[in-house]
């Protein structure tokens, strides 16, 4: 059976697909699995060993260049790419016009479906417009869980039922930068786009005060110069933290995933570590927990919700449960 996986962005949404791929392994272990995403996740869409073959997209940097011929010879080899393998299936579960039209182009057998969501779950970017272009379109609620949703489309056309956690399947990465500590070492993701998602200042530098009783450093990463800002304006009340230099995402990627300890808002890579099951706190500030919350090991815990951020005090009771777990 040969299958493609259109998923192209965001990093959280391309991580939240993952178990789709162990689930169907689980259930077809001859299963040739392909991935269609943003160039800027293949390399994490590639340490989910059992992707057969991974399929960069470029929509972001082809639309500023549409004119070069460099980039029109791009989109040519992307389409000859896309249409090298006739599918037995091919899965779209992001539901946007742009994915439904990578759907439309790429080839199915002769009794091949394409396959997607005939919805959108509370919040989401979907598009009723991609439904044109499925043969088969699979109904979830309204609330389903970013990572239950995928996973419910495939079993549904598959013919398997969902009964087990989520296996994201990642390989780890045996890297060793020159700015990681040779000893155990405590990660805070403070940074989002979003700027009501943030947690206080206050609140980061009083849960550095309480995790000193560890001894181990807090590594503070940053992905804009307004998030390193932060970073530094954060360490001068804070003893034990240490801001780094600016990481690639294979860098992030690794940084999550040897962490003693994550502590972060709700982003792509607090959900990179939750799914590495390192020991995670995942603060919801003003996104809603039930979306996104990690709920497949005992190593993950959820605090805060939509328009309640976490204090200070449950951060504390957290991250003893979880240190004490991992001794």
């Amino acid at each position: 059976m040969k299958i493609l996986l259109i998923r192209v962005s965001s990093l959280g949404d391309v991580l939240h697909n993952m178990p789709m791929v162990d689930d169907i392994k689980a259930h077809y272990p001859d299963a040739q699995i392909d991935w269609v995403v943003e160039e800027a996740y293949v390399n994490l869409v590639k340490l989910q060993s059992k992707v057969n073959k991974v399929i960069a997209y470029a929509q972001r940097r082809w639309r500023k260049s549409l004119g070069n011929k460099e980039t029109r010879a791009e989109i040519k080899h992307f389409y000859r790419t896309l249409r090298e393998e006739a599918y037995d299936f091919i899965f779209d579960t992001q539901g946007l016009l742009k994915t439904g039209v990578i759907m439309g182009m790429a080839r199915k057998s002769v009794n091949g479906k394409k396959v997607g969501l005939a919805n959108g779950t509370e919040g989401s970017g979907y598009e009723g417009v991609s439904r044109i272009f499925h043969d088969v379109s699979i109904p979830v609620d309204r609330r389903t869980h970013a990572v239950l949703r995928g996973r419910l489309v495939a079993a549904a056309a598959l013919n398997y039922k969902v009964d087990t956690p989520a296996s994201f399947g990642l390989q780890k990465l045996d890297l060793q930068p020159a700015w990681m500590p040779a000893t155990p070492y405590i990660v805070f993701f403070h940074g989002t786009a979003g700027e009501s998602k943030k947690w206080s200042r206050h609140n980061w530098i009083g849960t550095a005060r309480d995790l000193q009783v560890t001894g181990w450093p807090i590594l503070l990463p940053w992905g804009s110069e307004a998030e390193k800002r932060e970073a530094e304006a954060m360490t001068e009340h804070m003893s034990n933290a240490v801001v780094l230099p600016k990481l690639s995402m294979q860098e992030a990627t690794v940084l999550a995933q040897k962490a003693a300890l994550v502590i972060g808002v709700d982003t792509g890579l607090v959900h990179i570590a939750a799914a590495y099951e390192t020991p995670t706190i995942e603060l919801y500030c003003d996104s809603p927990k039930w979306k996104t919350e990690g709920n497949w090991s005992d190593k993950i815990i959820n605090l805060g919700d939509q328009g309640k951020p976490p204090s200070v005090a449950e951060v504390e009771i957290a991250f003893e449960k979880l240190l004490g777990k991992r001794k």
